[in-house]
């Protein structure tokens, strides 16, 4: 992911989206004004559009349509579907300003972050899994038996993909790009905050080639449609974003069918900056952890642990440098902190600040959302919360970061790994044995030293924990998507 100082000054307007279609079996199915959820624009409050309000009908017709395609899809060689995915990154690329303005519209994401970062990704992940596409061969293997042995690596067939408010683009395909690559069918459902790229993305895959009912995108409420994929019979895999909580209920309806399962779950990482860090690069690094995508962000960094000899001076430059960090109209190209995705999450947030100052922590800056139409909550810090408040020790999942002093190594890394989740930690040094000792220590799927939030679709990242389990990115996810056989054939 880019750094907050690389962002581009390209101008992006609002769009007009069309209201209320799923797409299902390769067709766009319209649905009538009184079946639609309303999509708001978080920076306004407005309503821009609706989405269809999909049904356990519509479910069973998109699986339905999955399984029909799925035999040709699989049979399909990996070369070609390769091809296809090449034109998907393609296709990205050049409809980059359509995807800019309806995921800042949609999410509230500054425009100038959401090009280099949502857009671009999600097209380097179809270029990646393009190329891993005809990676999947098999192995011979040597037994005493007198046979030929071998194995196939096979698709597992049709895939839902569940997937949460915060990166709809990235966080769906870094679930769709492997399973298509791979050779298996999807049943998309987005979150109902933030559906309108998964729509423009299925269009987009139509476009570069993906046969019908290869992908499809049901627009619904969880409770409703999203539980109803989860149990049905013809789904393969289900590869799940979102909470700890909702997560857990996902996972035990798979478990029940005996279902294989990703889960990229909730996260609450550690950020350590020992004295032996370079302070600049550190305040930079942990504003960054923490206000990226307005903190709405699994991977983010909401605590920082601080080595004691240099608390207070971590202390002044965050109450110094937060305030001035662009927050605004998220089509503004010089906003770098846009808006929450919706009031929800904007009162959730504001709920933990409340029970910080009843926990005795001390706001440094920030603390009450913004006076001004949308829902926006400035980045806040907070000090001296002790380790057992809720604040400290849940997701909040927004801009608010506590810092917490430690004296030693060894208490950093407990501190560290204290909470149920296990998604990222980083930590700030410029001492090389410390990096690699302390890096093995953190019970995380992923550990940044002297940055935050490096990212690509070669390094798998997942969680241990509460965090979930399973890898999305790398060869990881794509061997996620598969499942071995084994041919023996006699000899004798």
């Amino acid at each position: 992911m880019t750094a907050l100082d690389e962002r581009p000054t390209a101008t992006v307007r609002r769009p007009v989206v069309a209201p209320g279609r799923l797409f299902i079996g390769g067709q766009w199915r319209e649905s009538s004004e009184d079946a639609r959820i309303r999509v708001t624009d978080p920076s306004t409050g407005s309503v821009v559009t609706s989405v269809a309000w999909g049904t356990t009908s519509d479910v069973n017709d998109a699986v339905d349509a999955a399984r029909a395609a799925f035999e040709g899809w699989a049979a399909t060689p990996g070369r070609l579907r390769g091809r296809i995915l090449h034109r998907v990154a393609d296709i990205v690329r050049a409809r980059a300003d359509e995807l800019v303005a309806v995921e800042s519209l949609d999410v509230g994401k500054p425009v100038s972050l959401c090009r280099p970062v949502d857009v671009e990704t999600t097209a380097e992940q179809y270029e990646y899994y393009a190329a891993l596409a005809q990676t999947l061969d098999g192995a011979t293997r040597q037994i005493p038996i007198p046979s030929h042995a071998y194995t196939r690596r096979e698709p597992v067939g049709v895939v839902a993909a569940i997937t949460p408010f915060n990166f709809p683009l990235i966080l769906s395909s870094s679930k769709i790009a492997p399973a298509l690559a791979a050779g298996n069918t999807v049943v998309h459902k987005p979150a109902e905050d933030t559906p309108l790229s998964a729509l423009l993305m299925a269009e987009i895959l139509a476009e570069a080639g993906v046969p019908d009912g290869v992908v499809n995108v049901v627009t619904g409420y969880g409770a409703e449609i999203g539980e109803h994929l989860l149990r049905h019979p013809g789904v393969d895999k289900v590869a799940f974003t979102g909470s700890t909580a909702v997560g857990r209920h996902a996972a035990s309806i798979a478990g029940a069918q005996l279902k294989p399962v990703t889960m990229e779950l909730g996260g609450n990482a550690a950020h350590i900056i020992f004295e032996d860090a370079d302070l600049e690069k550190a305040i930079g690094a942990a504003i960054k952890a923490f206000v990226f995508n307005t903190g709405q962000f699994c991977m983010g960094g909401p605590r920082l642990l601080v080595a004691a000899p240099l608390y207070d001076a971590v202390l002044g430059a965050l109450a110094e440098a937060v305030p001035t960090v662009p927050l605004g109209d998220p089509f503004d190209p010089a906003t770098v902190i846009g808006p929450m995705a919706g009031e929800r999450h904007l009162s959730k947030v504001e709920r933990y600040v409340a029970q910080a100052k009843a926990d005795g922590g001390r706001i440094v800056t920030g603390g009450q959302r913004v006076d001004r139409a949308g829902c926006y909550f400035p980045p806040t810090v907070i000090a001296d919360l002790p380790d057992t408040s809720s604040v400290v020790r849940e997701e909040i999942f927004g801009p608010v970061l506590t810092v917490q002093r430690f004296e030693t190594e060894d208490e950093a890394v407990a501190m560290a790994n204290s909470t149920p989740y296990g998604l990222a930690a980083g930590l700030q040094t410029e001492n090389l044995a410390r990096a690699h000792r302390v890096a093995a220590r953190l019970q995380a799927g992923i550990v940044w030293i002297n940055d935050w939030a490096l990212l690509d679709p070669a390094i798998p990242f997942g969680g241990v924990k509460d965090s979930g389990h399973g890898r999305e990115y790398g060869p990881e996810a794509l061997a996620a998507y598969t499942r071995t056989k084994s041919v023996v054939i006699s000899l004798a």
